[in-house]
């Protein structure tokens, strides 16, 4: 049975969410970008995965995710992957039933505060925090893939 990933993700508007000592540093990158299969490598503390996501559709997408040797990982990161590497804080806020992924970019994406939140359909009822802003879920500037090639500190104004 194939793992679906149905996902919303909004801009964070103040950091009225943010808690001390939660956040846990993530360092990935890419080994594919294409719309039809995105391939990434991710490393968080000891641990790395190798992440497989189809194309999204709607808010939703196929996603295959296993563990890797950090090592391994660590190596792919440096010498396989699409240059940036993406390096965030991610830190877990509940909120009404839900728990919220927030990721604060560091590098070359410094400046871009994104939430998350995983859902069980597309309809799925949810709460929203007072420091949600603008919805970007359709947009795919705010990929992680595409934050790579266009990182969010070369946009201009008006994108």
């Amino acid at each position: 049975m194939a793992n679906t990933e149905i996902e919303r993700k909004f801009l964070v508007t103040d950091l009225g969410w943010k808690q001390k000592g939660q956040g846990r540093r993530f360092r990935q990158a890419y080994l594919s970008t294409d719309k039809q299969r995105v391939v990434r490598v991710r490393v968080v503390d000891d641990d790395a995965w190798l992440t497989i996501k189809g194309q999204t559709s709607g808010i939703t997408r196929l996603e295959f995710e296993y563990a890797i040797p950090v090592e391994d990982a660590e190596h792919m990161l440096e010498s396989l992957c699409h240059q940036p590497v993406i390096d965030k804080t991610r830190y877990l806020l509940k909120h009404g039933d839900h728990t919220w992924e927030i990721d604060e970019f560091h590098g070359a994406n410094e400046g871009l505060v994104v939430a998350e939140i995983e859902l069980d359909s597309e309809e799925e009822h949810f709460e929203r925090p007072e420091w949600l802003g603008e919805e970007v879920s359709g947009d795919p500037r705010y990929f992680n893939s595409n934050l790579i090639a266009h990182p969010y500190r070369e946009w201009s104004e008006p994108e």
